[in-house]
């Protein structure tokens, strides 16, 4: 069916309208059929229909976009899937107004440092001062030139890979423009941290509202994924917060979804005022990233270094890769000092540019 139909199903019977519908609408962007004035009445369409608080349309729509990414075989030299082990990744849906230092995308560094496998999902900023790819492309990475069938190299050579939503989701241009017009949160604005086309075996996600996260949570069950977190600060932050309280709604091997409360001090680490961890501008967050890979901390750093130490601790531990948070954080904090970060980093940067 064409986005013309739906959306006229969507405005005139909006009761009716059905998580195969919005599927459809997508499909229907996906195949270049609709006009831009089409997809924006459809995001809006969807916002006001409240389909970012239903997890089955999320989980459908998530499911679509997934179905037209290029998806990477990872196999490689007699190697498949499993004998790479788990692989992780650490992406938040960003839109939460904070803008902190490029967390994630650290945390994501050090995990594979310390021997985790991580496909980084991510893009250029939507709502940030500077997004994931923003900050590696300026660092060195040719990020870009990262295709489907690098992938298991990138994993064999560095436990590291990053994912550029517009390299491996290339349909998604059809809405990407206007969904940045908008200015305002739709359902797509949810999809990016669902959509990683490496499909890890555990993740954690960040939400920017707590009401976000049982959503989520739910969305990322009826696809099928277990052990994945999905997490949010006390402050509507889309990260595990340094400053207090974060809620984790975590699904288990069997399907069931567990919420608790986690605080810095489970980690063993001090909490910190979130401003103290504010990044500023995509010169600052590199500078910030540079002292922290050469451990040349300055006093300003240490907020945004125990920031980082337990993201990554808690990545580590949904991974299976640290018994508890706490010896997560011990782990991300050796493998930082060690140099290892700094290494991984200068050599996968080296290796995009010969890809």
């Amino acid at each position: 069916r064409h986005l013309r139909d739906i959306l006229m199903n969507l405005i005139l019977e909006p009761e009716g309208f059905t998580p195969e519908h919005a599927a459809g609408g997508l499909r229907s962007i996906m195949r270049g059929e609709a006009s831009d004035a089409q997809i924006g009445g459809f995001l809006t369409a969807l916002r006001l229909r409240g389909v970012d608080r239903e997890p089955e349309m999320i989980a459908a729509l998530a499911q679509e976009m997934l179905s037209n990414a290029l998806i990477p075989c990872i196999e490689l030299d007699g190697k498949s899937r499993e004998d790479f082990g788990i692989v992780a990744d650490i992406v938040g849906t960003g839109g939460d107004g904070w803008n902190t230092f490029n967390i994630s995308t650290t945390s994501s560094l050090i995990a594979a440092a310390a021997g985790l496998t991580v496909a980084k999902h991510g893009s250029r900023s939507f709502s940030s001062n500077c997004g994931s790819a923003d900050l590696l492309e300026n660092m060195g990475c040719n990020l870009s030139a990262v295709l489907p069938v690098h992938v298991a190299q990138l994993f064999n050579e560095h436990h590291y890979c990053f994912i550029l939503a517009n390299i491996f989701q290339p349909s998604m241009h059809y809405v990407t423009k206007i969904w940045r017009e908008l200015k305002f949160s739709t359902p797509f604005s949810v999809l990016g941290p669902l959509t990683n086309p490496v499909i890890p075996n555990r993740a954690v996600i960040g939400v920017n509202s707590k009401a976000l996260g049982p959503v989520m949570a739910e969305a990322l069950r009826i696809m099928g994924r277990r052990n994945y977190a999905v997490v949010c600060g006390d402050e509507n932050l889309d990260e595990i917060s340094i400053a207090g309280d974060t809620h984790v709604w975590h699904i288990q091997e069997s399907g069931e979804i567990k919420n608790y409360t986690i605080h810095p001090r489970d980690f063993g680490v001090p909490a910190h005022p979130l401003s103290e961890a504010a990044g500023a501008t995509l010169e600052d967050n590199k500078a910030t990233l540079h002292r922290l890979l050469s451990s040349e901390l300055e006093d300003r750093d240490i907020a945004a270094r125990d920031f980082v130490l337990i993201n990554t601790g808690f990545l580590l531990y949904v991974a299976g890769t640290a018994s508890s948070m706490e010896e997560g954080a011990t782990i991300a904090r050796q493998t930082l000092e060690s140099g290892k970060v700094k290494t991984l980093l200068e050599s996968f940067t080296k290796a995009t540019w010969a890809l």
